[in-house]
C-alpha cells in the first residue's frame, strides 16, 4: 500500500475511504506489450471520480518486469 492510499484509508471517513478504494479497483492497467490486467489500486494508485477512457499511461508491468504504456480500463 502507497503512502497516498494509507493516508485516505487513515484520515477521510470510512464511506469515503471505502468508494475511493471501490472506485479505484474498479478501473484496470492493461500492459501493451502482454496484455497482463491490474486494477489501479492493487498498482497502488488512486482513480477517482474519473471518466477518461483508453487514456495511455506509463506503468510498471508485474509479468514483464518492464516500464511499459499502459491503457486504462473500466471494469464492467
Amino acid at each position: 500500500m502507497t503512502f497516498i492510499q494509507k493516508l485516505v484509508l487513515t484520515y477521510l471517513p470510512q464511506s469515503w475511504s471505502n468508494a475511493i478504494q471501490a472506485e479505484s479497483e474498479s478501473w484496470l492497467l492493461r500492459c501493451s506489450t502482454c496484455g497482463t490486467a491490474r486494477s489501479v489500486w492493487e498498482m497502488g494508485g488512486i482513480r477517482f471520480k474519473a471518466s477518461s477512457v483508453g487514456k495511455m499511461v506509463w506503468g510498471r508491468c508485474p509479468q514483464c518486469a518492464q516500464n511499459r504504456k499502459m491503457t486504462l480500463e473500466r471494469k464492467g
